[in-house]
């Protein structure tokens, strides 16, 4: 794909429905800070290309689901509105400047001959099949597989994606389960970038993944650094078709408001408290957290599992698939297929 100008993350977006208003916060310096502040629909029009009017309101008409917007303004510049309503009367997203969306980094098309993903089976509790996979980043040094020892890579995260949506599409073919799903992890620096939810779109139509069976895995301590900016990216990649799951529930400070603002397909229980298995305390607050899970309308995994025996239990308590060392370890793509058809 030939590269024009990249699509860069140029701030975040806030929409209020009952008010009307498009809250813009595009730091000062960048090349939209002019958008910033808080606008009435016909106000922000003023700024736009005469084409451009009557888009934007139309883009948050529906009340639900994705947003994507792309506008021009009056300057040329193209501006795109990217992400989601996270409730009935309200909006996030990215704002994201560009030619065209999706503008992909043709680097980012060409995963490094060194990473070696391995992928550990997610189980269903409900009948003991392999329901996805967690894709986990190794190297290859030669004769051993290796952890990752540095985050640092900015490529990482685009050549995971890569790797986990190839292996993804491989998986579905071979076997013909057209259910199988793949978890990814990003980290806020991966967050802040613009190309991500363009890189996931493509994938996804690429490969012909259906909604939401590419998900992302997202940890509370990534949106630390900038609750605001991480969100409106998790809205960003909702509304290109990636699933939200939000990981290691139950060991961050503010979890719970985490939860309130993320609409998640999906929550991971952190080993921490499923080890505690069989407390009364601890039974009832994982009782509880998939009590929550499920009035959300998500599902809960129960990771870190290293005993077979506490799988019952766990479905008593409501967890609808599990994960960890009992089952299986994580494993290269071809002992995955090996494992699906086992």
């Amino acid at each position: 794909m030939a590269k024009t100008q990249q699509t860069l993350p140029q701030g975040n977006w806030h929409w209020h429905t009952p008010s009307r208003r498009l809250v813009i916060d595009a730091p000062a310096g960048t090349a939209l800070s002019e958008l910033s502040g808080d606008w009435s629909i016909d106000a922000l029009e003023q700024m736009l290309e005469g084409l451009s009017r009557g888009r934007l309101g139309r883009a948050f008409d529906p009340g639900d689901g994705p947003v994507r917007c792309s506008l021009r303004l009056s300057s040329g510049r193209d501006v795109h509105l990217v992400g989601a309503f996270i409730a009935e009367v309200e909006a996030r997203g990215m704002l994201l400047m560009g030619d065209h969306f999706p503008e992909i980094d043709p680097s980012d098309l060409s995963p490094g001959p060194d990473l070696a993903p391995v992928y550990q089976p997610i189980v269903s509790l409900r009948n003991g099949q392999v329901a996805g996979f967690e894709a986990l980043a190794r190297w290859d040094d030669g004769d051993e597989t290796s952890p990752p020892s540095r985050y640092e890579d900015e490529a990482l995260a685009s050549n995971m994606l890569i790797r986990s949506a190839e292996t993804l599409a491989h998986l579905r073919e071979a076997t013909g389960r057209d259910d199988l799903f793949m978890h990814v992890n990003l980290t806020a620096r991966d967050l802040a970038r613009g190309t991500i939810p363009a890189l996931v779109e493509a994938l996804i139509n690429g490969y012909q993944l259906p909604e939401r069976a590419l998900k992302i895995e997202l940890t509370e301590q990534a949106a630390l650094r900038d609750p605001g900016h991480a969100l409106s990216a998790a809205m960003a990649l909702k509304a290109v078709g990636a699933g939200l799951v939000l990981d290691d529930f139950g060991t961050g400070h503010s979890s719970f408001e985490w939860l309130a603002d993320l609409p998640a397909d999906s929550l991971k229980v952190d080993h921490g408290l499923t080890r505690r298995l069989g407390q009364h305390r601890t039974d009832t607050i994982l009782g509880t957290i998939t009590l929550l899970a499920n009035r959300l309308g998500m599902t809960s995994t129960a990771e870190g599992v290293e005993n077979k025996d506490d799988s019952q239990r766990l479905r008593a308590l409501g967890f609808d698939h599990v994960q960890g060392f009992a089952f299986a370890r994580p494993m290269d793509a071809d002992s995955a297929l090996r494992f699906l058809k086992y």
